[in-house]
C-alpha cells in the first residue's frame, strides 16, 4: 500500500504500523462526520457501467457520461490534479480527478481525508489519457464507505495461506486469480444445473439434519434438538432421501448441496463440501456413465472454451470417449494379480501380505481387492477413466451384477489419480437391502465406524416399490479443482474449515 500521507511505497507493515495508521483513518473519519460528511450515512450510490464493460466498449462510450463505484487501490497525487485506480468486482479503472472538475472542497477531501482501500462513487466521461489507458475524467466524486484498516502493501501482497483463508474478503481484494477462481467456481455449478434441467431433471432439496446419516461410508458430525430431545447427525450424503422420492414417483431428481463428514483436512477433503447426486429412473450405471461423459464434455467446453483441461501441467482430454474398465482387470494390469484366480479369503490374505497390503481381520476377500485398488491403481488413473464392477463387501446400496456373484454394479469416475464421482445401478430390492445393512451393522459392531446402520423408513420405502434406476454422486468441489487448476479444496472453498486462532 502506500503511506498516509505521501502515497509513497512503505516497507511491509507490522501490527504497530497498522494500529497507528488505523487511528490516523479514524480521526479522519471523525473529522468528517463533525463536519456533517459521514459517508456511512449514504444508503445508496450510482454504478452505471463497471470497469470491464467501459473497457471493452469504448467506441462506443467515448465521452458518454458513466458513473462508476469501486475500490481505491492506487492514487498518484499531483497538486491541483491526480489520478486514481479503483476495483470494482469486473476489474480496475482508471479515473483523473482534477479540482476545476469537482470543486475544491471535493478535491481537498479526495486529498487530505481519502485512503486506499476507501470505497468511492465516480460520475464523469470515458476518455483515454495521453498514453492510451482507457479511463473516466471525474466530473463529481463521493466517499460511500472508509476503509479503517489498510490494505496490505502492494509489493509484499497477501501471500500467507492462512491469513489468505481466514480473511477471504481480504484474499478476494488483492488477489483477482482468486476472484477470478470463485467466478468460474459460479459458473460451473450454473452450467450443470441447465444442462440438467434441459435433461428433464428437476433439482430438490433434501433435509440436513438426519437421524439415520447413511448413504455413504464416512463417520458424522452429532447433535442434540432440544426441542424434541432427540440426537441427529449431520448428513453424510443425499442419496436416501432423494431415492424416496423415486419411490415417489419424480424420476429425475437432483440435489446440490453441502454434506458434512467427521474427517480430516488435506489437499482433497474439507469436512463440509458440496456434492451432487442425481438419480433417474428406468436406467442403470451405464445410463450414468454416459450421462456423466456428456457432461463433464460439457462443462469444460461451456466454462473453458475447450475439451483439454490442464491440470498441474498435466493434459486431460475430455473430447475423447471415456477409458471403462473393471476394478477386476484394473488390478490386474498395475498391481499384477488376477483377482479371477482369487478363490478364498485366505488366499486374498496370503497376496496381501506378498504385496505388502495392510488389511484388517474384518475385511473380506471384496475389502482386500479393493485395498489393492486404492494402493496399486489409483494413482495411475489420470485420463478420464470409469472402474467398474466392485466387490458387494463395499456397496451396500448398489444392485448384484448377474451372473457375478459377489459384484455389484458400481463404477467410480477417476481423473487425475482422484475419485471424481460414485455411481450404481440402485438397489431396489427391499430383502436384499435389508440384508445389506445387517452386514454393515455386523462392521459397525467389529469396529468400522464408517459403516451404515438400517434405515427402516428407507426399507418401507423400497417395499412400496422402487423402479429400476440409476444414481450417481459428484464431488463439485474437486471437479473445481481440476477445471481452476487449484492446488488444493480450500482454493475453491471461499471459507474452508480453519481452526479456531483460540484454540
Amino acid at each position: 500500500m502506500a503511506d498516509e500521507k505521501n502515497n509513497a511505497p512503505v516497507e511491509e507493515l507490522t501490527q504497530e504500523s497498522i494500529n497507528e495508521q488505523r487511528q490516523i483513518r479514524i480521526d479522519k473519519l471523525r473529522a468528517m462526520q463533525e463536519a456533517g460528511n459521514d459517508p456511512f450515512e449514504i444508503t445508496l450510490a450510482t454504478q452505471t457501467h463497471e470497469s470491464a464493460e467501459i473497457k471493452a466498449q469504448f467506441d462506443a462510450l467515448e465521452n458518454k457520461e458513466v458513473s462508476i463505484c469501486g475500490r481505491i487501490i492506487a492514487r498518484r497525487i499531483m497538486g491541483k490534479a491526480s489520478f486514481v485506480s479503483i476495483q470494482d468486482r469486473e476489474g480496475r479503472i482508471q479515473s483523473y480527478v482534477s479540482i476545476n472538475d469537482v470543486g475544491e472542497e471535493a478535491y481537498t477531501a479526495f486529498k487530505k481525508q481519502w485512503d486506499i482501500g476507501d470505497i468511492i462513487e465516480i460520475k464523469g466521461f470515458v476518455f483515454k489519457t495521453r498514453t492510451g489507458e482507457i479511463s473516466v475524467h471525474a466530473q463529481q466524486i463521493r466517499l460511500l464507505s472508509k476503509s479503517l484498516l489498510p490494505l496490505p502493501e502492494k509489493f509484499h501482497g497477501l501471500t500467507d495461506t492462512d491469513t489468505r483463508y481466514r480473511r477471504r474478503y481480504l484474499d478476494l481484494i488483492m488477489n483477482a486469480d482468486v476472484k477470478d477462481t470463485m467466478i468460474k467456481r459460479s459458473l460451473i455449478v450454473r452450467t450443470i444445473r441447465n444442462y440438467l434441467d434441459a435433461q428433464g431433471f428437476i433439482e430438490v432439496e433434501t433435509p440436513m439434519l438426519v437421524s439415520n446419516a447413511g448413504g455413504a461410508a464416512a463417520r458424522p458430525f452429532e447433535t442434540h434438538f432440544n426441542a424434541l430431545n432427540e440426537d441427529l447427525k449431520l448428513r453424510i450424503s443425499l442419496e436416501l432421501y432423494l431415492k424416496r422420492l423415486i419411490v415417489g414417483g419424480l424420476e429425475r431428481v437432483y440435489e446440490i448441496g453441502r454434506v458434512f463428514r467427521n474427517e480430516g483436512l488435506d489437499t482433497r477433503h474439507n469436512p463440509e463440501f458440496t456434492l451432487m447426486e442425481l438419480y433417474q429412473a428406468y436406467t442403470d450405471y451405464n445410463g450414468m456413465m454416459d450421462l456423466t461423459e456428456n457432461l463433464f464434455r460439457h462443462v469444460a467446453q461451456t466454462v473453458l472454451g475447450t475439451t483439454t483441461i490442464v491440470y498441474n501441467g498435466v493434459e486431460m482430454d475430455l473430447g475423447k470417449p471415456f477409458k471403462r474398465i473393471t476394478m477386476i482387470d484394473a488390478v490386474k494390469e498395475y498391481a499384477g494379480v488376477d483377482w479371477n484366480e482369487i478363490e478364498t479369503l485366505e488366499d486374498a490374505r496370503k497376496v496381501a501380505d506378498e504385496h505388502h497390503v495392510e488389511y484388517e481381520k474384518r475385511h473380506g476377500k471384496g475389502d482386500i481387492l479393493n485395498l489393492f485398488f486404492e494402493t496399486f491403481v489409483e494413482e495411475h488413473l489420470i485420463q478420464p477413466t470409469f472402474v467398474m464392477d466392485h466387490p458387494i463387501e463395499i456397496s451396500p446400496l448398489t444392485k448384484k451384477k448377474p451372473g457375478h456373484p459377489g459384484y455389484v454394479e458400481r463404477f467410480e469416475f477417476f481423473m487425475n489419480g482422484w475419485e471424481m464421482a460414485n455411481a450404481y445401478s440402485e438397489l431396489n430390492d427391499p430383502l436384499d437391502q435389508r440384508e445389506r445393512f445387517k452386514a454393515q451393522e455386523l462392521a459397525l459392531a467389529q469396529g468400522d465406524e464408517e459403516a451404515n446402520t438400517t434405515d427402516e423408513d428407507f426399507l418401507m420405502a423400497l417395499e412400496y416399490g422402487m423402479p429400476p434406476t440409476g444414481g450417481i454422486g459428484y464431488g463439485i468441489d474437486r471437479m473445481c479443482m481440476l477445471m481452476t487448476d487449484s492446488a488444493a479444496i480450500r482454493d475453491v472453498l471461499l471459507f474452508p474449515t480453519m481452526k479456531s486462532l483460540d484454540k
